[in-house]
């Protein structure tokens, strides 16, 4: 299924962390995500061993953020899916009727979930620095959804390129600010129609802010993707609670996207039929006076008002100065038969 067929904007539940290394409450979570109206679950696939080195020297610890103060070992220790669960969370995916799909990491990561026949890939923003994991991964021609968080304009440009010189075209790219949460005033999403401009590719958001109303004006600007962290229940906690939605909110984030969509729409010139109905309360001429056969129609005698039964407005400097056919009575709307 190539994700740029679909015909509504994607949303995507980022299971991430938020199983508190249950597998029970990941099954859970991909359950209640369905409900909260999820088209898809995204999982995480490495091993800590496979993201950083187990190592206590200063290069390895986190200093500011949400994190600030862990090693990134024991971050990515915490945090990551155990990958004998993946089998029974793409099928329970797959029973829900939702997409599953992941994020690897490295070669491995990439070879393990092939076996999944996934749709996608998703490369994470700190991965799109890494080319030679963007060219393997892209080789496998499937849907390519790269987060730009972290990146300038000639590294996304050189993960496009990557992308394109292995032959695969099916691109999505994720405005993102890595920053967890992210603040509002940093998101900049007017990007989103720019990224779509300048690579010529498919366009969405990745979102790491709290709330809801990122991915809406995302929607409005035309994003086809919203990626957003799920947590079935903010008491399980976790590394990557503080910015996810649970399921109440999820829902009302995929109601308003869905509103949103309807209100943006197509580009059309064309009149509704309900608008065409209220057509008839619009402006057209009519006689305003009792009017003689043979008596000049003058600005006082005829004019623009509502509702629209008679001659458009535009016309009326061509009927001023002609003579009435017949005798006419106030209230009769204009037609051209009457002079």
């Amino acid at each position: 299924m190539a994700l740029t067929n679909l015909n509504r904007t994607f949303i995507v539940a980022e299971l991430s962390a938020n199983h508190a290394q249950k597998k029970e409450i990941a099954v859970e979570s991909i359950k209640a995500a369905k409900n909260a109206g999820a088209d898809a679950i995204k999982l995480q696939t490495y091993k800590p061993n496979t993201m950083t080195l187990e190592c206590d020297n200063q290069y390895f610890q986190i200093t500011e953020g949400l994190w600030k103060g862990q090693n990134l070992y024991q971050l990515y220790k915490e945090a990551y899916t155990p990958w004998e669960w993946h089998e029974d969370l793409f099928n329970t995916a797959r029973e829900e009727g939702l997409i599953c799909f992941s994020t690897p990491f490295d070669r491995t990561a990439v070879d393990f979930l092939e076996q999944f026949n996934p749709p996608a890939y998703k490369i994470a923003s700190f991965e799109l620095v890494d080319i030679p994991l963007i060219r393997y991964t892209a080789s496998k021609n499937r849907t390519m959804i790269m987060s730009t968080g972290m990146a300038k304009f000639h590294e996304i440009e050189e993960a496009v390129d990557a992308c394109r010189e292995v032959g695969n075209n099916d691109i999505f790219l994720l405005k993102c600010t890595s920053s967890y949460p992210a603040p509002l005033s940093e998101l900049n999403l007017a990007t989103i129609p720019d990224l779509k401009k300048q690579f010529n590719v498919e366009v969405g958001l990745s979102d790491h802010t709290k709330g809801i109303i990122a991915p809406i004006v995302a929607a409005a600007l035309g994003a086809r993707i919203i990626e957003k962290h799920f947590i079935m229940n903010k008491e399980i906690g976790g590394p990557d609670a503080a910015f996810s939605l649970d399921e109440k909110e999820f829902a009302e984030m995929v109601d308003a996207v869905r509103k949103t969509e309807s209100v943006y729409g197509k580009v059309t010139y064309e009149l509704t039929e309900k608008v065409k109905l209220n057509r008839i309360f619009s402006r057209s001429l009519f006689i305003v006076e009792d009017v003689k056969a043979g008596e000049v129609f003058t600005e006082e005698n005829i004019k623009s008002i509502r509702p629209n039964y008679g001659v458009e407005p535009k016309f009326i400097s061509d009927i001023i100065g002609k003579k009435a056919k017949k005798d006419i009575t106030k209230g009769t709307p204009f037609t051209w038969d009457l002079i």
